[in-house]
């Protein structure tokens, strides 16, 4: 099975007390700051630079897309389509996962076709699964007409020549980075033992214990390895995936990357539905039993599925307000799709 970044080996104890569940729990995860430092002033003008970009969709070659179709504060930066859709309606072949709390992440994409968020940012600009733009030439033109040369002064003052793509993509990765949903969870892990409910700490047991935390681990509860999906057996089989995803091989050539996809991040998971690459499942319940399955060779009990659930549901955070409300964009109207 190919892997990156972090597998952990999960002790099969039971913890004898909450403040013992929250030192290991602490120690495997990690807490989203209820405060973070203000940012300096180019910081500050680079994240809301990225922001108008991330709602603009006077920047794609049909004015249709823009990232927030894809990700949308009302469905957590999903858009809850088993496929999603850019220029044209072009769809991708997998489903979009959110970008919050990216910042704890280290894969971007489900295949681990991009090197970074700024790297994903900087070809969305020109990919026809995205904003369409036949060049980088017609991309940079409908930032340029769409008013935006004084914002990228602003955000790149050192700059002879800021308005650049490179700029633009630096821009949407300080934006993204800048998202995150501290959640009930983050409470507990600082101590708060009753911002858990008993469900959900006995659910964090169980997590735990059963095998889940061996992937799903870190301040994302996932998003820093790659792994076969179907450990035990193909996953279709549970899935009933018509035609199978090769995943990573797809991008590597090598046969050890069959069918090995990013592990998603966990945070928000009960607002994000539909689950996996392919959207096999609504239910998260659903999605639960089966990863015990194809992943732990493990049939969940009832119980089981419900108490870990219920420690899911303690991962949903509020909404940054810089996401769930959009920015005021600049007056000038859309370009049109003719080339530019």
């Amino acid at each position: 099975m190919a892997a990156c970044g972090i597998f952990l080996t999960i002790p099969k104890v039971a913890f004898g007390t909450d403040k013992e569940l929250a030192k290991t729990a602490k120690a495997l995860f990690g807490i989203i700051p209820a405060k973070t430092a203000a940012p300096d002033k180019v910081t500050a003008a680079q994240i809301e630079l990225g922001r108008k970009i991330f709602f603009d969709y006077r920047l794609s070659k049909d004015g249709s897309t823009t990232c927030v179709r894809c990700h949308q504060p009302q469905f957590y930066s999903t858009d809850r389509l088993p496929q999603s859709a850019g220029f044209n309606n072009n769809k991708g072949a997998r489903n979009a996962q959110s970008i919050l709390n990216l910042k704890y992440q280290d894969i971007v994409h489900w295949r681990n076709d991009r090197t970074s968020i700024e790297d994903q940012a900087l070809r969305s600009f020109t990919t026809h699964l995205s904003f369409g733009n036949s060049s980088e030439k017609e991309a940079l033109k409908r930032l340029e007409l769409a008013g935006y040369q004084p914002l990228f002064k602003d955000a790149f003052p050192g700059s002879g020549n800021p308005l650049t793509l490179e700029n633009a993509a630096a821009a949407l990765g300080s934006y993204q980075r800048s998202l995150t949903t501290r959640a009930p969870f983050d409470q507990f892990l600082e101590g708060d033992i009753k911002a858990l409910s008993n469900q959900a700490k006995k659910g964090l047991n169980e997590f735990i214990t059963v095998g889940c935390a061996s992937c799903h681990n870190g301040t994302a509860v996932g998003g820093r390895t790659m792994q076969k999906f179907g450990v035990y057996q193909n996953y279709w089989n549970l899935t009933k995936s018509k035609n199978p995803d090769k995943g990573r091989q797809e991008i590597s050539k090598k046969d050890e990357d069959l069918y090995v996809f990013k592990v998603p991040s966990l945070r928000n998971i009960n607002e994000t539905a539909p689950y996996f690459h392919d959207a096999s499942t609504q239910d998260l319940e659903t999605a639960i039993r089966w990863m015990g399955k194809l992943q732990l060779n493990k049939d969940l009990t009832d119980e089981q599925v419900s108490l870990i659930k219920a420690f899911l549901q303690s991962l949903t955070g509020e909404l940054p307000k810089d996401f769930r409300i959009a920015p005021t964009l600049s007056p000038q109207p859309y370009a049109g799709p003719e080339p530019l």
